[in-house]
């Protein structure tokens, strides 16, 4: 194996029931750069990288994997992070009850009779978090730091295991876009002081920006691998490789047909679930038509997704305050039940923990909100619960040998077409939808945005939480400009801008 390489794939295949994961994928990586993979949800990109950090046993996959010169054969993640290889999921791994120190040396602790140096630990954490640019105390609980801060602990964590290959899968998908641009700053970094780095990524603009290489994966066989500088990449090249077309309309066509006001809400206020006395939304006033696609923007932690929870049924909140009106009729929506018999649907940002149940299968997640559609005296018409799912399958092009299989053991993209699918059953009047396309690819974007049309063109109306502001620009009809619970401002389409919608968030 070439001493230039850092880590080689050879004829790669990979096979889970009734299903090629991987098809004879090839693989190079050079000592020193940042490789990026890119290919649209369920092409492979997660199983080739669990196959190279030992997820995957040797004996579970065929082909070879070299890593510095030498063939692996790890039988777990530990035997991959003794030589200095570690990944970091996009669904981080943290404990969230123990300190930051204790997360960064969790699993690789030495003890001295038995008696663990904690202070030794502490002392040394500080080091790792200085370089990853986090200025936390070592025992600061870990669930108190929101998810950029997070992510900056697990690069600490493999930086504390004397990392030469760090994989990173969706590293950004979760960060708003300050925090995006230190962490690939971070990253760049990295490549300064020797290590590799190999980067999975559905941000193209963030994958030109920093990356060396990039490697394509199709229905998990390698397309292309290309040199970014010397080969002038650009995003159409990426995309046609992805999904074997020219993708000409990021977002479709719309010619917006408004009705009347389906939705108002009025001088909404919601308190913290545990600071009783701290506002998350303060006094927020705005209103929906039919018809229509009306977007919410702004930073962080500026209440978008409290402000919809919420309102979905109380999901969120010590208490709420103010008035919805459903239809010109003042409506109290106190469950979800409510929210739903009142004609609301809601698509969590958080498809793992709220908006799927992992351990049951596709057509069960589903029908999980339209059982009274497939029921007779509270029983489950199975038959038409499959045809129902099928229906959905077909649509929306999920991938799956079976609407029989589990969730949990789709791509992250998939998981997302059956959470929109769950709530195309329930055919709601007014659909709310959290980032609906975070951590996924351009191909089911557009997938996702055409749903979403031709939803508004039935007549429906969707709120859409997003914080990719050009995926805002590209749907919405208007506006909602968010920051500290409160609305800055509304900015219509034609007028709307990013530096408009920046500047209104920040200043008002």
């Amino acid at each position: 194996m070439s001493d230039e390489y850092i880590l080689e794939i050879e004829n790669l295949i990979k096979d889970f029931p009734g299903v090629r994961a991987l098809d004879k994928v090839n693989l190079k990586v050079r000592k020193g750069e940042i490789h990026s993979i890119c290919g649209e949800n369920g092409a492979g990109k997660s199983t080739l990288m669990s196959v190279i950090s030992g997820v995957y046993p040797k004996g579970s996959y065929e082909g070879k994997v070299f890593f510095k010169g030498r063939e692996t054969h790890y039988h777990s993640v530990k035997d991959s992070e003794k030589e200095g290889l570690a990944i970091i999921h996009q669904e981080l791994a943290l404990s969230p009850y123990l300190s930051i120190y204790e997360n960064i040396f969790l699993g690789h602790m030495k003890t001295r009779l038995g008696i663990i140096n904690w202070g030794k630990y502490i002392r040394e954490s500080k080091q790792y978090l200085t370089r990853v640019g986090l200025n936390e105390d070592p025992a600061t609980i870990v669930s108190k730091l929101g998810v950029g801060k997070q992510q900056l602990v697990e690069i600490a964590r493999a930086l504390s295991k004397q990392v030469e290959l760090l994989i990173l899968d969706e590293p950004t998908s979760s960060l708003n876009d300050d925090e995006s641009a230190k962490l690939l700053e971070l990253i760049l970094e990295f490549k300064r002081q020797g290590i590799t780095s190999v980067m999975i990524s559905h941000k193209l603009n963030e994958v030109l920006l920093v990356a060396d290489t990039v490697t394509i994966i199709r229905d998990g066989k390698s397309i292309s691998a290309w040199d970014v500088k010397r080969d002038t990449l650009t995003e159409e090249i990426i995309i046609k490789d992805m999904v074997g077309r020219d993708l000409t309309h990021r977002f479709p066509d719309r010619i917006p047909v408004l009705g009347d006001t389906v939705m108002e809400v009025r001088n909404w206020t919601v308190y913290h679930p545990e600071y009783h006395t701290i506002k998350v939304v303060d006094t927020v006033s705005f209103y929906l038509r039919k018809g229509e696609i009306l977007a919410f923007c702004g930073p962080m932690g500026a209440g978008r997704t409290e402000l919809m929870m919420s309102i979905y049924g109380k999901s969120y909140g010590s208490q709420s305050e103010g008035e919805v009106f459903i239809n010109g009729k003042k409506t109290e929506i106190k469950s979800t039940k409510d929210a739903i018999n009142a004609g609301l649907g809601y698509v969590s940002e958080d498809r793992k923990n709220l908006g799927l149940i992992l351990i049951q299968d596709i057509k069960t997640n589903i029908s999980s909100s339209s059982l009274r559609k497939i029921s007779k005296f509270g029983v489950v018409n199975s038959q038409r619960e499959i045809e129902e799912a099928e229906k959905y399958r077909e649509d929306l092009r999920i991938k799956t040998p079976s609407v029989n299989q589990l969730t949990r053991n789709l791509s992250g993209g998939n998981q997302q077409k059956v959470v929109v699918s769950r709530m195309l059953m329930a055919d709601p009047d007014i659909f709310i939808v959290d980032e609906p396309t975070r951590g996924i690819d351009v191909g089911t974007k557009s997938e996702i945005y055409n749903i979403l049309n031709d939803l508004a063109r039935r007549g429906k109306s969707v709120i859409m939480i997003s914080s990719e502001l050009p995926e805002a620009l590209g749907m919405a009809d208007r506006i909602y400009v968010m920051n500290k619970g409160k609305i800055k401002g509304m900015l219509m389409h034609n007028e709307a801008t990013q530096e408009k919608i920046m500047r209104m968030a920040l200043v008002g």
